[in-house]
């Protein structure tokens, strides 16, 4: 789901590549790490307050671009413009893709939260192979 379902078809066609000047950061995290962080907040009463949900390793969008390139094994040539990208996918796209976010899990990883997928190009090998 989310900005990947959109970004992914491109990609799939060889015409993907970085978003606007890729050097916006870009939180991110697999679904069983969001399942299984779950976990831990629900049987842990000593976690309260808000919780980031996103793996401790923020990557730049050139990175991601990178490894969902090689995970695919696509080439990532083809730079979206950011107008292309606002084109493409509305509001999603300042939202998701040209905004720079780096989030860090820190209420997880001091609970002692160990991520199954921590690495962006194990998180995409695991969900697209």
């Amino acid at each position: 789901g989310g900005a990947l379902k959109k970004m992914l078809p491109p990609f799939q066609m060889g015409v993907g590549g970085k978003v606007g000047s890729g050097r916006q950061w870009m939180s991110w995290i697999s679904l069983d790490d969001v399942i299984n962080g779950l976990k831990i907040v629900i049987q842990n009463p000593n976690i309260s307050g808000p919780v980031n949900f996103v793996s401790p390793n923020p990557v730049r969008n050139a990175e991601f671009t990178k490894a969902l390139g090689h995970v695919l094994s696509r080439p990532t040539f083809f730079p979206v413009p950011s107008f292309v990208a606002r084109t493409a996918f509305g509001e999603m796209a300042d939202a998701l893709l040209l905004t720079s976010q780096r989030v860090e899990p820190k209420v997880l990883t001091d609970a002692g939260y160990k991520f199954q997928y921590p690495k962006i190009d194990e998180a995409l090998s695991h969900i697209l192979k």
